[in-house]
């Protein structure tokens, strides 16, 4: 059984940066795609970005484009999800999804 666990959230400025982590457990992933995905309040859950585990061929969201970036360390079975030039309209709790499974989200607050 997989097992996630996000961390990195925070309260950051317009303007700012944060790196989020998805630490993955509990089976081989090299075959897998790990995505993140973000819920806003009142909203529905959407799509942020992906990475294949193995060859690392990666995909955005239109509204992340150009600003965040997604990486792995295959070594220590964790996913990144670097984020910069932050918005307010990325407020939302971020979760690492893989194998039908997800983790327990980590909470983004952007201030203008």
């Amino acid at each position: 059984q997989v097992q996630l666990v996000e961390s990195g959230g925070g309260l950051v400025q317009a303007g700012g940066s944060l790196r989020l982590s998805c630490a993955a457990s509990g089976q081989t992933f090299s075959t897998y795609v790990m995505r993140w995905f973000r819920q806003a309040p009142g909203k529905e859950r959407e799509f942020v970005a992906a990475i294949m585990w193995s060859g690392g061929i990666t995909n955005y969201a239109d509204s992340v484009k150009g600003r965040f970036t997604i990486s792995r360390d295959n070594a220590k079975n964790t996913v990144y999800l670097q984020m910069n030039s932050l918005k307010p309209e990325d407020t939302a709790v971020y979760y690492c999804n893989l194998m039908g499974a997800w983790g327990q989200g980590t909470q983004v607050t952007v201030s203008s």
